[in-house]
């Protein structure tokens, strides 16, 4: 499980639940804005709330929030996730081999790294073009 805080709420949750697939299963809502929701995909789970600016508890980020953050979920196929992103038009690397799986990542409006990865008998450095015709 991942708790990550964003910039801006709603473009973060048409990320992650129109390009990603998840689905919200909570969320908590004060004087009519969504504040904190979880999000899961099969059995990763995201948790996201957007930072306060103002007021009590606020902060004021240096950069990018994600910046030097990777989340990596292992799954059962990494290379149906990227052709399932690239046919919603989402920018995802090119899968490759290393340490055995499957890679293929993409950033989030925020910085943050998210990879999915699955185990493969493919030799290390392959990429999928490599092996696609």
């Amino acid at each position: 499980m991942s708790f990550l805080c964003v910039s801006n709420i709603e473009r973060s949750l048409r990320f992650y639940l129109d390009a990603l697939g998840f689905t919200m299963k909570n969320k908590w809502v004060v004087d009519g804005k969504l504040r904190w929701c979880w999000l899961q995909r099969g059995g990763p789970v995201i948790m996201l709330q957007e930072f306060a600016t103002e007021g009590h508890d606020s902060w004021t980020p240096q950069g990018k929030v994600g910046d030097g953050v990777s989340l990596w979920f292992t799954c059962d196929d990494a290379l149906s996730i990227y052709d399932e992103l690239r046919s919603r038009a989402i920018e995802a690397l090119e899968p490759q081999v290393g340490n055995g799986m499957w890679v293929t990542n993409l950033s989030d409006s925020d910085g943050y790294r998210i990879n999915f990865e699955s185990a493969t008998d493919t030799c290390e450095d392959t990429k999928l073009s490599d092996v696609k015709s």
